[in-house]
């Protein structure tokens, strides 16, 4: 494994990474189809928001209180993940990809990881590899951002450009976001993305889905 932490946080948050991410939309897909999302603008407040006020920051502190915790917390921190999330479909989206992000950096790297939400998984796997704390975090919520642009791009459509202007205007957001929640202190998570929550809860229903949440 390289030496260099950001290569290593680099690939494992790469969306060429075996944890299937592209294949969920996190409720972007059925505000498409209502409509209220259309165009790049739109796009980007309802990425902003997921970010900002919903899992993007809640994630990040899990992340760095599994980061900063002993193997003993990870139940905790399982359950608690597990607790915020707002649906089914989301559920099953931050426990499908912990598990095949832990998969893949045990059989890379041999440390045993445990079978838990993405955002745990990441913290206890970079943890252990000894990867910094801070860069963990700006990478991650840059990968978060990411990965729902892409699928603004799929699902709008919007052109790529128009994708990475998303990510790009966005990312003036996550070195604030990382550095409050470096201290990894789970009283502080609270979101405020109802509107998120209701299309992640609503998604199940529509009649024709591309992503899985």
């Amino acid at each position: 494994m390289p030496s260099d932490p950001a290569l290593v946080l680099h690939q494992w948050l790469s969306p060429a990474f075996p944890v299937g991410a592209f294949s969920y939309s996190h409720g972007l897909e059925t505000v498409v189809v209502q409509g209220l999302v259309h165009d790049r603008d739109t796009a980007c407040d309802w990425i902003g928001t997921a970010l900002q006020h919903g899992a993007g920051q809640a994630d990040a502190i899990l992340l760095a209180a599994a980061w900063r915790g002993e193997a003993d917390a990870i139940p905790g921190l399982t359950a608690l993940a597990l607790a915020l999330s707002p649906s089914r479909e989301r559920r099953a989206e931050t426990l499908q990809t912990g598990t095949a992000l832990a998969a893949t950096i045990t059989a890379l790297t041999g440390h045993d990881l445990p079978e838990a939400p993405y955002p745990v998984v990441l913290g206890r796997a970079a943890r252990l590899c000894e990867l910094p704390v801070d860069l963990t975090l700006k990478l991650f919520l840059q990968a978060f951002v990411a990965n729902l642009a892409s699928a603004a791009v799929r699902l709008v459509p919007l052109g790529q450009t128009d994708g990475q202007r998303i990510t790009q205007t966005l990312s003036s957001a996550i070195p604030a976001l990382a550095e409050g929640a470096m201290h990894g202190d789970t009283d502080r998570i609270g979101t405020a993305a109802i509107a998120l929550d209701l299309a992640s809860m609503s998604h199940e229903t529509l009649t024709t889905r591309l992503f899985q949440s």
